[in-house]
């Protein structure tokens, strides 16, 4: 079962092979943007709180206000500490409860697509006695986010609450592109998805503009951590990590890796291309919703036996109502059957709890991430999708409570709940 010596070194031979189209292309894409140096430098001023909160101050002083509230409750302690937060669960309980903070479970929702969202969860979070995630994921309009200053203000946000973030880029299979033009000239919609199953991603030469996009938004804006959805530009991440260029990635559910021998496959390459201090780019890796806890655990002896700590495995609790998964779809006590067994697990929350979404009159639905703001504002939709997120919130404080009953730990945004 060993890997042959020499097929790895025919690997190594082609790659830094003179004339090699495939590298050379995205060698231009790197030096275009300055060289592997310059962009990570630009990256480190772009993504400090201070560069951010000065943009916001022209671009959007009400988001600076928000975040200055923010900063504000976190300092005055507004937030629900972790200990006094499991006294609230466990009562006298608590302090004979032993917390394995090295198997805690990291707390994330998505999508949170507006920053205001995020405004009005921490304010129900202060109410409530609630925990913020310590993970986010969005997907909405890279190019929308620049023009109202959002993509500034979430970025600070996460850095005043302790949290990360993933943004989508506009380059993927979706119609149209962020130019306008169709990336997939065949794909009409959902109604037409099954003729690509495996390609709809980021077809033919928009696997380099993927990565041209990546180093703007990285050194302009400091997106760090994108998503990943198609295994070219997931290569050409590793392939950029290899060079020098410090910018990671998740994969997205949407690879469809759903069994560990689709994870081996995807976590050899995470390794293969590694550092020589052992590190990846790959932060996070979303398994698709059809895993079982089997497939769950089997992932993580991949995991750890090839020395990649730092890579979560991400996986949906909930799942948005309409338009991805048949409901009800809610994996939670499945999650507490493996918590404890299987270390870096994040529990995404898309979508509320489905006894809930059911009473609602705008359920929670994937396709609504990719409707324009401008349609959002023109249909009165804002307060439905608001509505919907803060119900994410709720499914997401449902999985924080049931593990704290059953003594698993989990990560909420660190900086707010100390």
């Amino acid at each position: 079962m060993r890997v042959s010596p020499r097929s790895l070194e025919e690997i190594n031979e082609f790659l830094v092979k003179l004339g090699n189209p495939l590298v050379d292309d995205l060698v231009d894409i790197v030096e275009k943007h300055g060289g592997v140096k310059e962009i990570n430098r630009k990256a480190n001023e772009s993504e400090r709180l201070e560069i951010l909160l000065g943009r916001l101050e022209k671009k959007n002083p009400r988001f600076l206000k928000d975040l200055l509230w923010l900063q504000d409750q976190r300092d005055d302690g507004a937030f629900i500490g972790l200990d006094e937060y499991r006294r609230k669960i466990l009562g006298d309980r608590a302090g004979s409860v032993e917390f394995d903070e090295s198997l805690a479970v990291t707390l994330e929702i998505s999508a949170c697509n507006f920053f205001p969202f995020v405004v009005e969860e921490a304010r129900k979070a202060i109410a409530d006695g609630d925990l913020m995630p310590a993970r986010y994921i969005r997907v909405r309009s890279m190019t929308e986010q620049v023009e109202d200053g959002d993509i500034a203000a979430f970025s600070a946000a996460t850095k005043i609450m302790g949290a990360t973030y993933v943004q989508t880029l506009d380059n993927k299979g979706t119609l149209p592109g962020p130019d306008g033009a169709p990336i997939n000239v065949h794909l009409g919609g959902p109604d037409t998805i099954t003729g690509y199953f495996g390609g709809v991603g980021v077809p033919n030469r928009y696997a380099l503009r993927w990565v041209d996009e990546l180093l703007h938004y990285y050194t302009e804006h400091g997106v760090s951590e994108v998503l990943n959805v198609n295994p070219g530009t997931v290569t050409l991440g590793y392939l950029l990590y290899k060079m020098g260029v410090d910018v990671r990635f998740k994969i997205s559910v949407f690879m469809g890796n759903d069994n560990p021998y689709a994870a081996l496959w995807t976590l050899i390459g995470a390794k293969m291309f590694s550092r020589e201090d052992g590190s990846t780019p790959l932060i996070g890796f979303n398994l698709s919703n059809s895993v079982d806890n089997w497939t769950l655990e089997q992932s993580g002896y991949i995991r750890d036996s090839l020395g990649l700590d730092g890579t979560r495995l991400e996986h949906h609790i909930t799942e948005t109502y309409k338009s991805i998964v048949r409901q009800p779809y809610d994996r939670l006590d499945e999650l507490v059957e493996i918590a404890g067994k299987v270390a870096d697990i994040s529990a995404k929350h898309e979508g509320g709890v489905p006894s809930v979404e059911e009473t609602r009159e705008h359920q929670s639905d994937i396709l609504d991430y990719f409707i324009p703001k401008k349609d959002i504002e023109a249909r009165g939709l804002m307060p439905a999708l608001t509505r919907n997120y803060l119900d994410k919130h709720d499914a997401l404080n449902r999985t924080a409570r049931v593990l704290t009953e059953n003594g698993l730990a989990v990560l909420p945004a660190w900086k707010l709940h100390k």
